[in-house]
């Protein structure tokens, strides 16, 4: 148990859960394959697990901002071993990213403009970009309806197809859960009928 808290990066007082604990042991194992040597230096800031459909589950495990680049480097090989570990679940990594509200002045203070990197879109549209990776997004679509309501498309790029087709419904869910905002994942039918 002392070394799995090593791996995970909690403020003062709170107790990692145990799905947490059970994400670290295995990233602790995995740094025994010398593919994974970099792990060594990489924590993870929490652990969630959501419902996606009937049974079907998805593991987000969140990092910290600033280990992001070396986690994408050996990402696509560490999902896989995750998802082996974890059986069924879908396993998806995050940057953990802070968002700044803008506070209306009531008083006339000077306050420090928010950075855009901060603001509510900035960190939806990077969640979404560390959602699908590997995968890159080609297009973004925002439909409007009749009723009001808007539905959000996002064309994903072909080649990575085998590796994300079988998981675009986790990844609606779990952007639905994160951020409220109802998204739908494709692959666009102009680089369908040019593959085949």
């Amino acid at each position: 148990m002392l070394t799995t808290k090593k791996k995970i990066v909690k403020s003062a007082g709170k107790e990692p859960t145990e799905l947490e604990n059970s994400v670290a042991q295995a990233l602790l194992d995995l740094e025994n394959n010398n593919d994974f040597k970099s792990l060594q230096n990489l924590q993870i800031v929490a652990a969630k697990e959501f419902d996606v459909s009937e049974g079907k589950k998805a593991i987000v495990v969140f990092v910290p901002f600033r280990q992001l680049k070396a986690y994408n480097k050996i990402q696509q090989k560490l999902i896989w071993e995750l998802e082996k570990k974890f059986g069924s679940k879908n396993v998806m990594i995050i940057a953990q990213r802070r968002i700044i509200h803008q506070v209306s002045s009531t008083n006339k203070v000077k306050q420090q403009k928010v950075p855009i990197s901060r603001t509510i879109k900035s960190v939806h549209d990077a969640m979404l970009e560390d959602l699908v990776y590997p995968t890159n997004i080609i297009g973004r679509r925002l439909r409007y309806r009749l009723d009001g309501s808007k539905l959000h498309k996002v064309y994903l790029d072909r080649k990575e197809f085998t590796v994300t087709g079988h998981k675009l419904d986790s990844f609606s869910a779990v952007y639905h859960k994160l951020t409220g905002k109802d998204v739908v994942f494709e692959f666009p039918a102009e680089q369908m009928t040019t593959q085949n």
